[in-house]
């Protein structure tokens, strides 16, 4: 097998491949290396490549056996593997356990070959950090991947791998699809397990899974990777059937709610917001009823909610840093972190009691305006990919991080991170620019199959198979 041929397949196909031992796992390990060593120079998307990776662990069965497989650098843990969470602070760092995560991708087939780049501490939708330097996007080298999941967005899109793990809290898997044109799928709540020793808890905002190009593919994981352990915080009904089922199962007449206006301060762009009402009309010319949404949340209360679970998530970096026999301080934390941390060590143990109430006050409200729609439409992001130099963690302020990055950037994802509902950035469109524009499909609590049948339905309708940016292996 050619690289070129390699990198056309998606990860179901090359599984495929190996199970008609057309191709074998250890080929096709050696053509990522190929592809990583033709690409990520240009990139920056694969901090290690492991040099054992034709030797290290996966399962021949499943629907993934045999695929190379890049995990991101926070989240998901590997016994014995670095993990540095893309800060200095954890620079070095050898967790001890598997996560859930890794044991069933690996049982899936998935073979990990490598570590990707992500924002300090999964902070930002950007891609640029003091420890692993900027990320590049492949559509455009001068603009940005997103974050947090940087480097798996830019390693899939450029051909590295066909899929790769991510996370998202506020939209760290969805930024990443939109502008490296892949499909980011964020489940609902409670069905990925962030065991062993990172269950979700508080809010429970952040979720695990992959970017991957394809729907199938994305179905796929969703069998290998849903289940629930003990000690996780959120359990979910298992689903009736499996999801790669779904893509042969009609998807009905749905009732679909639609976002065309800003749902914050920062404006929605009037090309992203034409190709949401080209979507829309696809879908009404598919039978189904279609009908425009106001915001359904107050920007505000959700600012508390972004803001106050990042401020709660850094009360443990002093235990965390003393384990590590290091100081937080200006050398082992981002300027932006380093704000962050300084104020929440000053917050009362009352604030976490307003926290959770204005999480409980943005999922009510969000459930009140949209229970009416089997799923709805929005944009993922509300602008393109942006340059570079706008800004980072390493330059913004506080307060512009909160009303900008994590509020204006992320108002039509992150407020579905909060409510708990599965949502995917599909890659339907591009811009005047040569851009990707991502949208989204939000779905009912703990119903992923109707967001699968739906991205099929869209899949088929739009396709973006044979696209592909100017950097990309082979």
């Amino acid at each position: 097998m050619k690289l070129h041929e390699y990198s056309s397949y998606d990860a179901t196909g090359l599984a495929e491949l190996v199970r008609r031992r057309e191709v074998t796992a250890g080929e096709l390990v050696r053509l990522a290396r190929e592809a990583h060593d033709q690409i990520n120079p240009t990139i920056n998307a694969v901090i290690e490549f492991y040099e054992d990776a034709e030797s290290v662990p996966c399962s021949d069965a499943g629907p993934f056996g045999g695929v190379p497989f890049l995990r991101k650098d926070i989240s998901a843990t590997e016994a014995g593997r670095l993990y540095e969470c893309g800060s200095r602070l954890y620079q070095g760092f050898r967790p001890t356990v598997d996560s859930y995560f890794v044991e069933r991708a690996r049982a899936g087939g998935l073979r990990i070959v490598g570590r990707t780049t992500t924002t300090e501490l999964g902070v930002s939708g950007l891609s640029e950090t003091a420890l692993c330097g900027i990320t590049r996007n492949p559509w455009n080298l001068g603009r940005t991947v997103g974050g947090s999941s940087s480097g798996s967005g830019a390693a899939v899109a450029s051909g590295i791998v066909p899929i790769a793990s991510a996370s998202d809290g506020g939209g760290s898997t969805r930024i990443p699809a939109a502008y490296c044109g892949l499909v980011g799928f964020n489940p609902s709540r409670g069905r990925i397990s962030g065991g062993p020793s990172r269950q979700d808890s508080g809010i429970g905002i952040s979720r695990s899974f992959v970017l991957c190009r394809t729907v199938r593919d994305m179905a796929a994981a969703l069998d290998v990777l849903s289940g629930s352990y003990p000690g996780d915080a959120f359990l979910i009904p298992r689903p009736e059937r499996p999801y790669v089922e779904e893509l042969s199962r009609p998807s009905g007449r749905l009732k679909i709610g639609v976002a065309l206006s800003s749902w914050a301060e920062l404006k929605l762009d009037p090309e992203i917001r034409d190709r949401v009402a080209e979507t829309a009309k696809v879908l009404e010319e598919m039978g189904h009823v279609v009908q425009e949404i106001d915001p359904p949340f107050s920007a505000s209360d959700y600012r508390e909610v972004i803001g106050g679970s990042t401020y709660l998530g850094y009360a443990s970096l002093d235990v965390e840093a003393s384990a590590l026999g290091r100081k937080v301080d200006g050398s082992t934390l981002e300027p932006l972190n380093l704000l962050i941390y300084e104020r929440a060590k000053h917050f009362p143990l009352s604030y976490a009691e307003k926290v959770f109430e204005h999480a409980r006050k943005v999922r009510f409200d969000v459930g009140k305006a949209v229970q009416d729609f089997d799923i709805l439409l929005t944009p993922t992001m509300p602008c393109t990919a942006l340059p570079h130099d706008t800004h980072s963690t390493k330059d913004i302020s506080e307060d512009e991080y909160l009303t900008l990055d994590a509020v204006g950037f992320c108002q039509y994802i992150g407020i579905f991170s909060v409510t708990g509902q599965p949502s995917v950035s599909l890659p339907l469109f591009w811009s005047t620019e040569g851009l990707p524009i991502g949208i989204q499909i939000v779905g009912r609590f703990a119903d992923e199959a109707t967001v699968v049948r739906v991205a099929r339905d869209l899949e088929q309708a739009i396709p973006w198979a044979k696209r592909r940016p100017p950097v990309f292996a082979g």
